[in-house]
């Protein structure tokens, strides 16, 4: 039988003593023993040479270095990185040849060897943890009034007076209603978001909202969500994200900027009051009086009409599911999770998180119903959900699988736990 991995020592003893009867042929013993005829020579050898303690295990560890960098070139990497503190092996072995010349210079994984056991390479991150995969969906065809509205910013320009607008337009994709054309004065959340507020108390909330990647719509973050888009989603509206780089997708607005610039903006009004004025009277005439191909020649105000979600006085906080933890995101989208810091996004400030656990150190994290990452015990961060990579996807604007790199998660995708409050 084959060494056990107990007793080795007792057992070779044993060997030992029946091999120096010579009783039995040595072939024979150890095909009883189930060793090679070269094990059973190598410890007899070593028997005679020290006895019992010659039958205990050894180290595997080389007793001679060959190549060893000799004292003063260890000295020379030394000093020359103290010289080059953020210089690698490879350049260190450069400076070195041109210095000393080739006689004797270590190769650069001896270098870099050495730097490590000197303790003076900076140790590699470890990769993360890649989030949970979401298939990215279709994007809605919108067949009625308020099912997809989609939010673009012109891009700024400066009226007469020289004062800096943002304009941001907003549209009904169904019907091409202009629903408002509101010109900031910059490009952020804070005054997005009033725009919205007052469009939506006027009109009602839509079912989804269509925007492109940038901010303020978009962001990096879980979910792709920014403050702004966040605060839709609490709305119970669906946010889709068209692919960076992919303007056809929402080539109606697009189109309809083109012709907002050519009949408003070239040039522009004198003052900003003025552009308003001009600009509103701009976008009746576009819903009132323009006819649209698209709609069999009819004006888009003969087909729109108001939503019938109405914007809630008091938005409700999230409940989520008997024996899942509750979280409130504090300033800079960091929770307290397990006595640690732990950083969930920016966009849910204020906000209640879910987490519940899906196996063994690692939690996953709900924004109401929709899955925003995961947080695992051993990570200092947040691991975000990632989009799953499709095909290319076809250019008509109505039916479209998007093509992206691995991005953050579906906001239709994920389904929603049980005990979630729709709002």
């Amino acid at each position: 039988m084959p060494w056990k991995t107990t007793c080795q020592k007792v057992q070779r003893r044993e060997f030992i003593q029946v091999a120096l009867r010579r009783k039995t042929p040595l072939s024979e013993l150890c095909e009883a023993w189930g060793i090679s005829r070269k094990t059973a020579y190598k410890w007899l050898g070593r028997f005679h040479e020290r006895g019992q303690w010659g039958l205990t295990d050894r180290s595997h560890a080389a007793q001679r270095i060959s190549r060893r960098p000799s004292a003063c070139w260890l000295a020379r990497i030394r000093r020359w990185r103290a010289r080059h503190p953020h210089w690698g092996a490879r350049k260190l072995r450069w400076a070195l040849h041109q210095r000393f010349g080739r006689h004797q210079l270590p190769s650069s994984a001896a270098i870099g060897r050495w730097l490590k056991v000197w303790g003076l390479t900076r140790k590699r991150r470890r990769p993360a943890h890649k989030g949970p995969r979401r298939e990215r969906p279709k994007l809605t065809v919108a067949s009625a009034p308020n099912e997809v509205w989609t939010l673009d910013f012109k891009g700024w320009f400066r009226t007469g007076d020289g004062t800096r607008v943002e304009p941001l337009t907003i549209r009904d994709l169904a019907s091409r209603y202009a629903l408002v054309i509101d010109l900031l004065s910059q490009q952020n959340v804070r005054e997005s978001r009033e725009a919205c507020k007052d469009l939506f108390r006027k009109n009602g909330l839509p079912l989804v909202i269509r925007v492109d990647n940038g901010s303020p719509f978009g962001s990096t973050g879980a979910l792709g969500l920014t403050r702004l888009s966040a605060w839709w989603v609490k709305l119970g509206i669906r946010v889709e994200f068209i692919a960076p780089g992919r303007p056809d997708q929402n080539g109606a607005h697009e189109q309809f900027h083109r012709v907002y610039k050519e009949e408003t903006l070239l040039p522009p009004a004198h003052s900003l009051r003025a552009q308003k004025r001009r600009s509103e009277q701009w976008r009746q005439e576009y819903n009132q009086g323009r006819p649209h191909e698209a709609l069999g020649m009819m004006v888009p105000a003969a087909i729109y009409r108001k939503s019938s979600r109405v914007l809630p006085l008091r938005e409700k906080p999230w409940s989520y599911q008997v024996g899942w933890e509750s979280r409130l995101i504090r300033s800079k989208g960091m929770i307290s999770f397990h006595g640690r810091s732990r950083f969930v996004g920016e966009a849910f400030e204020g906000e209640r998180v879910g987490l519940k656990r899906s196996r063994t150190a690692v939690w996953e994290v709900y924004f109401g119903p929709h899955l925003i990452g995961e947080l695992w015990d051993n990570e200092a961060g947040g691991i975000r959900a990632v989009w799953h990579r499709r095909g290319r996807a076809p250019k008509e604007p109505t039916d479209i699988r998007l093509a992206v790199p691995l991005r953050l998660a579906s906001l239709a995708s994920a389904s929603p736990p049980s005990g979630c409050l729709s709002l």
